[in-house]
């Protein structure tokens, strides 16, 4: 049912004032009509107010004297897991695929310097004949990072970090394969790959390391 609007009820406050009947009436005197003012002169060359600058904030003494918390150092870079990659291959082969893997990264455009070949068993026959001549010598030419380093597990600690690292499970005992596989994951930048059996990599790799 739709609703009747009620007629606005006006008191008698909201009507204003009764009207005063003209016979009581005193006529008023006409005012003058003033004239139009004349217009402000205006003031060449004065500026307007200027603005307070905003005052200086200041540190709270507390805050200025406290030491801001330790955060992460501006560059420093996360660590980095290599990827991991297994070549199968006998304990016979394992340095000739560790050989071929060497190639096969010159060839994709590595650097000879990126790379660090670690082998677990005989040692590679450049780092045999180098060795021979000194270690002072074979380890400058690791340092000068010109060609491809090949070293063996039982001195493979004193190697520095290199983005390609191949290990050469060519025989040894078996702690040693753990030693290579665990020195190579923490020299290894980008790549690390393994040449070797299957079976023995995989337990290794499984133990955590």
């Amino acid at each position: 049912m739709p609703l009747i609007p009620e007629e606005p009820q006006i008191h008698e406050s909201a009507q204003g004032p009764r009207a005063t009947p003209a016979s009581s009436r005193t006529a008023p005197t006409p005012r003058p009509v003033p004239g139009p003012r004349p217009a402000a002169p205006s003031r060449p060359g004065r500026p307007g107010p200027l603005r307070p600058a905003p005052p200086v904030q200041r540190t709270p003494r507390d805050v200025a004297t406290k030491p801001a918390p330790p955060g992460p150092v501006a560059g420093a870079a996360a660590p980095v897991t290599p990827q991991i990659q297994l070549i199968p291959a006998s304990v016979e082969g394992a340095l000739d695929a560790a050989e071929e893997a060497v190639d096969l990264l010159l060839d994709s455009g590595r650097a000879p310097g990126d790379i660090l070949v670690i082998t677990t068993g005989e040692q590679h026959p450049w780092a045999a004949h180098e060795l021979s001549f000194g270690e002072a010598s074979y380890w400058a030419q690791h340092d000068a990072r010109d060609d491809v380093f090949y070293t063996d597990v039982t001195i493979a600690a004193r190697a520095a970090s290199r983005p390609v690292v191949v290990v050469a499970v060519n025989g040894g005992p078996e702690d040693a394969a753990v030693s290579a596989l665990s020195l190579a994951h923490s020299r290894a930048g980008a790549l690390l790959i393994v040449c070797g059996d299957p079976q023995r990599i995989n337990s290794v790799l499984g133990a955590g390391v």
